[in-house]
């Protein structure tokens, strides 16, 4: 798999169902997610997050926010409440033709096409926050350890990074097809069996790795947390960054 095949099928369920894309439920397919609703999902994310940031003594309200794989902005309009400005990235026009079209933060968040597997677009130590939550575990490996390196470059010092990694699929029936069909096998199925409008990927970063990553670039994980989602058939790991340096 690679990095334009997840581009070409991400526009694809941009273009086609954005908002159950970005949050698969099954009974939200074919445009049935309540724009509120799916709006709310993001603040109760956002929430959270900030009360973990907080009990961790690092801020909770910031300048400049980089929400990377933006999607339909679910997530960026809830950072917005909490930041000067918010950065939403994507590799999905369509995406961000649909986030443009919900967002309520009167000019408080911007959304960019990005088509690389880089963040060139943005300087280096230019956001307090880089978020990304359901995003990472749609690319390949290489890929999300290139990333990794370039949410540390763009963080100023003592800038904190908010991020959810998929771990490793469970032992369900459906986690061990993960685990053991070949990725054609699994992405024939989504669009045959499934019926989705286009694949999604799904990868395994072990915790060491995203660690190793970060640290090699001057970043240090500080907390994290894993948790088995029955639902997705996964495990999935959220981490929180702090970028070397004097803020």
């Amino acid at each position: 798999m690679s990095f334009e095949q997840v581009k070409r099928d991400w526009t694809e369920l941009g273009a086609q169902d954005p908002l159950w894309a970005v949050h698969v439920a099954p009974d939200k397919r074919g445009g049935r997610w309540d724009v509120d609703d799916f709006l709310d999902l993001g603040r109760r994310d956002v929430g959270a997050a900030r009360k973990w940031l907080a009990d961790l003594g690092l801020a909770t309200e910031w300048e400049r926010v980089l929400d990377f794989g933006c999607g339909a902005g679910r997530l960026s309009q809830a950072l917005a409440e909490h930041a000067d400005e918010v950065i939403g990235v994507d590799v999905s026009e369509p995406m961000l033709e649909t986030a443009r079209a919900l967002d309520r933060t009167d000019g408080r968040c911007q959304f960019v096409l990005n088509e690389v597997p880089d963040l060139h677009v943005f300087t280096s130590n230019s956001f307090d926050l880089v978020y990304s939550e359901l995003v990472l575990q749609h690319l390949p490996g290489k890929v999300i350890a290139g990333y990794l390196a370039e949410f540390v470059r763009v963080l100023r010092p003592g800038g904190v990074a908010v991020l959810q990694c998929t771990t490793r699929p469970l032992w369900t029936l459906k986690g061990t097809i993960w685990r053991l069909a070949p990725y054609r096998l699994v992405r024939l199925g989504q669009k045959l069996v499934l019926g989705y409008p286009a694949p999604m990927r799904m990868t395994a970063l072990p915790p060491a790795r995203v660690r190793s990553v970060v640290a090699a670039h001057g970043a240090e994980v500080v907390a994290s947390v894993t948790t088995d989602e029955p639902d997705t058939h996964w495990q999935s790991t959220k981490y929180v960054i702090v970028k070397g340096g004097t803020a």
